[in-house]
């Protein structure tokens, strides 16, 4: 705004400069008939002046019809003096007005020096502004190096956080306490001859916290807070992130003991060689001093080093050895009691109604990150302010879920009667194998409604969280995947595009089964080897170590292990015709159908749990992605499983 406010001023003077120019040197439409003081004096006898204006010599004469006249008068004598040696007539001399300009030298240097100088005032102006914006860039220039490192004040009260801030992630602050007390006591620790920890490495999915829980460690210790991104080191010229590295540390040591967060480090911390660039890359050799700084700290520097990232696993080994980041804190997606924490947290400073169960919205958001379950709270306040509420219901939160997974509900996608009956029978078929089923996820809501590219859905999440996931569950949830296709074909004889995604995940899953899991008849192993190039940070290809016939054996496996379940799910919908066109005609009637009405349908009947209330005496904001995908019966693709925890909800 500054800038801004000083272009604008020199902008405004060079207008002001050049109307200053045009009015000095435009002059007057019509010039004035210049006469001499003969035609003067019988003009003046004649009747005809109306005004004389004398300046100095000049006289400017106003005559009766309007015109104007310019003359000059007799510099040694005055202007009455002068008319009467030309025989003027006293009487009608005394008829005109003459005034008498003064000459003030305001008016003289405005009239003869302006119009002169003004031009060279120009020039030296710009010739200024030029040098002035010389001498910036070449401030920027010796700046260019300069950490751009933002600074958290632990003084200032209004941005500090504290582990009271961070709900869940027991183990991590376990962890981290060890850091805040070497902060605020390191002399405990070298008296008994215990080095300075030089980092701590966070690892965890997007949204976990870990940026928030290094700004605890920071408010905890109440030490300075220096905070930068792995990709500000990086700039086009070689050299300057290695600069800004010995300046960051350097800054960093003055305010010791301080703590050093570098968040995203595989941007600049990458496995060196596997680049196109050679040794003189930017990246590398912003690594390079990174990893010098970090080795080179004194013993009683208490500077610690705290990094995030969710790729581990393209860090370059150097900076994971001891001595660098000697520490590896996993902030893992919080479990249910973990989410309830969370969401008392965020619905501290939120009205919620009386009959709100924080339980049962921690039940649905299995795999939610603290990230998600904020954004859900805080769809869940829109959802609230949209229809003219004063607080939040249940009914919000809800439907904040569904949001937050497929988008936002399409109520105005035109459907016909057939295709709806279509999408109700295939959403029918999902829930009934699935309630049916002993080994799956109980199902918490069915809609026809479409949301996003989903035609409609089925939301099943688990009770409880699952860590562990056995051979029959995923036996049991191919039945399911399958059982909108199957629905389909028995009812209508045909089959529709809307079971794609929901074919495309039960053979993405079947081949798990079989090439990672070790769960087919082919014996316990792992078939094929992934592979990734570093450097483009995904996956290029599966390198391929079994024959082409084990490859043959793996097919017919998938294939069997899709064709079992497709007889399981055909065998349960032919049993429960009856239940299916319930549950049917109830969803053509009302679109959705919430747990417990199905449930009533199905004779199950659901354990109670103790309602959970929010404590709003808990502490605000938290920084808080969500493993469960409903199943849909369009083509949006499925969230992609885990490799240490598949995907426990059915897609369709």
């Amino acid at each position: 705004m500054k800038n801004l406010s000083k272009n604008i001023g020199l902008v405004a003077l060079t207008i002001l400069l050049i109307l200053g120019l045009f009015v000095l040197y435009s002059g007057p439409k019509e010039k004035p008939t210049e006469i001499s003081l003969s035609d003067l004096v019988s003009q003046i006898n004649a009747a005809s002046i109306k005004e004389i204006v004398v300046d100095e010599d000049s006289l400017l004469i106003s005559m009766k019809d309007g015109k104007k006249e310019t003359s000059v008068k007799e510099r040694e004598a005055g202007l009455t003096d002068s008319l009467k040696n030309y025989g003027v007539n006293p009487e009608k001399l005394a008829e005109v007005n003459i005034n008498i300009k003064s000459n003030a030298s305001s008016s003289f240097w405005l009239g003869t020096v302006l119009p002169f100088l003004l031009p060279f005032l120009l020039i030296a102006g710009f010739i200024w502004f030029m040098l002035k914006q010389a001498q910036k860039g070449n401030n920027q220039a010796l700046s260019f190096g300069a950490s751009r490192a933002r600074v958290i004040d632990p003084k200032d009260k209004r941005f500090r956080t504290t582990f009271k801030d961070v709900a869940g992630s027991k183990e991590a602050k376990e962890e981290l306490s060890e850091i805040v007390e070497f902060l605020k006591s390191p002399n405990k620790f070298l008296k008994l001859g215990a080095k300075i920890p030089k980092g701590v490495l966070l690892l965890g999915p997007p949204g976990t916290g870990k940026t928030l829980i290094a700004k605890a460690v920071a408010g905890e210790a109440n030490a300075p807070f220096f905070n930068i991104s792995g990709s500000e080191f990086v700039e086009m010229f070689v050299g300057v992130g290695a600069s800004r590295v010995r300046d960051l540390f350097k800054q960093a040591k003055k305010s010791s003991p301080a703590i050093v967060f570098i968040d995203e480090i595989d941007a600049v911390g990458r496995h060196r060689g596997a680049g196109l660039g050679g040794g003189h890359d930017e990246r590398e050799q912003t690594l390079n001093q990174i990893l010098v700084e970090m080795d080179g700290f004194d013993t009683n520097t208490n500077v610690i080093v705290i990094a995030a990232t969710n790729r581990p696993d393209v860090l370059d080994p150097a900076l994971l050895r001891p001595g660098r980041f000697d520490r590896r804190v996993t902030m893992d997606l919080p479990d249910i009691e973990e989410r309830v924490e969370i969401l008392k947290i965020h619905a501290k400073n939120k009205p919620l109604a009386k009959d709100i169960d924080l339980r049962v919205i921690a039940e649905r958001t299995s795999g939610f990150s603290g990230a998600d379950l904020a954004n859900l709270l805080n769809e869940a306040a829109i959802f609230s302010a949209r229809r003219g509420k004063k607080q939040i219901f249940m009914t919000e939160l809800t439907e904040s879920i569904e949001k937050v997974i497929l988008g936002p509900e399409r109520r105005s996608r035109v459907i016909d009667e057939e295709e709806k009956s279509i999408i109700a029978y295939h959403e029918a078929g999902h829930a009934l194998v699935g309630a049916t089923l002993t080994n799956t996820d109980p199902v918490q809501k069915i809609s026809i409604i479409s949301r996003g590219h989903a035609g409609g859905y089925t939301l099943s999440a688990p009770a409880k969280d699952k860590r562990l996931l056995s051979r029959n569950y995923f036996i049991d949830e191919l039945s399911v995947l399958l059982g909108g296709y199957v629905s389909e074909k028995i009812r209508f004889g045909d089959v529709t595009t809307g079971a794609s995604n929901d074919l495309e995940r039960a053979t993405n899953m079947a081949r798990n089964l079989v090439t990672r899991y070790g769960m087919s008849e082919l014996g316990p192993r792992t078939f094929g080897h992934k592979q990734e190039m570093v450097f483009l940070g995904k996956e290029m290809h599966e390198e391929k170590n079994y024959s082409e016939k084990t490859a043959e054996d793996i097919d017919k496996q998938v294939s069997k292990f899709i064709a079992d379940a497709y007889v399981v799910a055909e065998k349960i919908i032919l049993e429960k015709k009856a239940v299916m066109e319930q549950l049917v005609t109830k969803l053509i009637e009302k679109e959705t159908m919430e747990q417990e009405e199905f449930n009533a349908i199905m004779g199950i009947q659901k354990k109670v749990s103790t309602p959970i209330k929010p404590d709003l005496d808990q502490p605000v904001d938290i920084e808080p992605t969500k493993e469960n995908t409903p199943t849909s019966d369009e083509s949006e693709k499925g969230r992609e499983e885990k490799e240490t925890v598949p995907n426990p909800v059915a897609g369709a």
